[in-house]
């Protein structure tokens, strides 16, 4: 895992990687775009409404207003949009390099190291397509879920990076294994190697926490927040793009050593235990030894007898 990391940070750099992520920055920087013209005051003015539309939120603006903290009133509203932004944000530019980067990705990677690596084809693109969207969807699930947790302040900095550490694993070990592996291969090696792929995730999460430091520079970032935006998502480009890296040269690894040590047909993923359902040993698994044969067992009748 280590090797991997060093070795994806060195391939970070490579022109036609550093070229890619420009993809996702029209992409999404497009999207941010059109989406701040059309609707970003109108969205301050509604969380402005909703926020005095209950009583105890207008109470707290109403106390703010009493100690002279009317900045921080009109700054209340724009912060709200942002940190809902940020999370679609995250969560599309991460779906984008899976989508459009991560096959360019898993060329460089092969190419470069795995040349005699035999692709199997173990997934078609809508499958990696649909497998991305479901995880997308449940991790913009889990963080709408945990949104009043976040009132917690150190719960604010480790729920997101779980929630975007999973996803990472989630999209990037399929996607990486999805033209070189085989189905069968596939969920063998993300079951085995789960708690490295979701450990890798993880860090890579936490990675993502990098370009937030981009609203840190004061008041005048909610002022030019739509370009921060902009600015964040190619920020957010490369940290998964190093990300996506950093996945395919571990799991192109662990697939060649799986078809080093067995080279035959795989069978489904194990099941905890070690073995499969059916109780025979797990793919990729050496097989119980055979219980020995008593010295009895082959001698002959006449032999046995005293």
């Amino acid at each position: 895992m280590f090797e991997a990391f060093w070795r994806a940070f060195a391939s970070l750099w490579h022109p036609r990687v550093l070229v890619w992520t420009l993809l996702p920055l029209l992409v999404m920087g497009l999207a941010v775009a059109v989406a701040a013209w059309l609707g970003w005051e109108a969205a301050i003015d509604g969380v402005r409404a909703g926020l005095e539309r209950f009583d105890l939120t207008n109470a707290a603006l109403q106390w703010l207003d009493s100690v002279g903290a009317n900045n921080l009133r009109a700054m209340l509203a724009p912060i709200i949009v942002v940190a809902l932004a940020v999370p679609v944000v995250v969560v599309g530019t991460l779906l984008l390099v899976g989508w459009l980067m991560t096959p360019v990705v898993v060329q460089v990677v092969a190419r470069r190291r795995f040349a005699a690596l035999e692709r199997a084809h173990g997934a078609r693109w809508w499958q990696g397509f649909g497998w991305s969207l479901a995880c997308g969807v449940g991790a913009l699930l889990a963080l709408v879920a945990s949104l009043p947790l976040w009132l917690i302040p150190p719960l604010a900095l480790v729920l997101p990076p779980l929630v975007w550490g999973w996803l990472a694993c989630r999209v990037y070990a399929f996607d990486v294994l999805a033209d070189h592996a085989s189905a069968e291969e596939r969920r063998h090696l993300m079951y085995v190697h789960r708690w490295p792929l979701l450990a890798m995730g993880v860090v890579s999460g936490a990675l993502g926490m990098l370009p937030a430091l981009l609203w840190g520079v004061g008041p005048a970032a909610l002022v030019f927040a739509p370009f921060l935006l902009i600015g964040s998502v190619w920020l957010y480009a490369l940290v998964f793009a190093f990300s996506a890296l950093w996945f395919a040269h571990y799991a192109l690894a662990r697939l060649a050593a799986l078809r080093t040590r067995s080279p035959g047909t795989l069978v489904d993923a194990p099941v905890p235990g070690g073995g499969l359902p059916d109780g025979s040993p797990a793919a990729g698994l050496p097989a119980a030894p055979a219980p020995a044969r008593p010295p009895e067992a082959d001698l002959t009748d006449t032999e046995r007898a005293p």
